[in-house]
């Protein structure tokens, strides 16, 4: 299992030279979590690939889980940006919801290696209290946004969280060849009418 560093809180890159380092280091991860699995990523190389220091990956990334939650974080980020800047304004918000999670099961499966460390390091971050993927909203709030719920109920949080779970199941039985990309998306959309239906009104074409 991953080593979890002790709970120091991760530090932000604040000027321009540190936000350079800190996007030199999630290209790094990105890169050698495309190649390896999760145990095979060491930290010293991916130190060595972004050109910093040991400590200075440290000092972003307490661990490895660490490292792979904001790889994750900034994927879902640019796939939230690219959905506003695509979304057509009389597209009903049900659809653009499917639309989203099928455009990001198709990235995710462009880079197949890289899918599988993100995942497993999910998986095994999930174990832990209070680890890094634990008060994670990036997902949730991008399919909030999306949905056009700006002040979520609690039950919308809730319907938001099992579609998450829905598709990042549907996402590892894809990459492990139990669906393919069609029957997933297939899933992916029942899934939204069923969760959503009612909530956004209607079904998807």
């Amino acid at each position: 299992m991953p080593r979890i560093a002790d709970a120091r809180p991760a530090a932000e890159p604040r000027s321009p030279l540190q936000k350079e380092r800190h996007e030199r280091i999630l290209r790094a991860a990105r890169k050698l979590g495309s190649v390896h699995d999760l145990d095979r990523v060491q930290m010293q190389d991916v130190a060595d690939e972004a050109g910093v220091a040991i400590a200075t990956l440290y000092r972003y990334f307490p661990s490895k889980l660490h490292l792979f939650a904001a790889v994750k974080r900034r994927q879902v980020e640019q796939l939230s940006q690219d959905a506003a800047r695509l979304r057509s304004a009389s597209e009903p918000p049900l659809e653009a919801v499917v639309k989203v999670l099928v455009r990001a099961r198709e990235q995710m499966m462009r880079r197949h290696r890289l899918a599988c460390t993100v995942l497993q390091a999910d998986q095994t971050a999930q174990a832990i209290p209070n680890g890094p993927w634990s008060s994670d909203r990036t997902f949730r709030d991008m399919l909030l946004g999306i949905a056009g719920i700006d002040s979520p109920a609690p039950a919308d949080e809730r319907l938001m969280r099992l579609l998450e779970s829905c598709w990042y199941g549907v996402l590892l039985s894809c990459l492990n060849g139990r669906l393919s990309p069609d029957e997933a998306d297939d899933d992916i959309r029942v899934s939204c009418e069923m969760l959503l239906g009612a909530r956004l009104g209607g079904t998807t074409a």
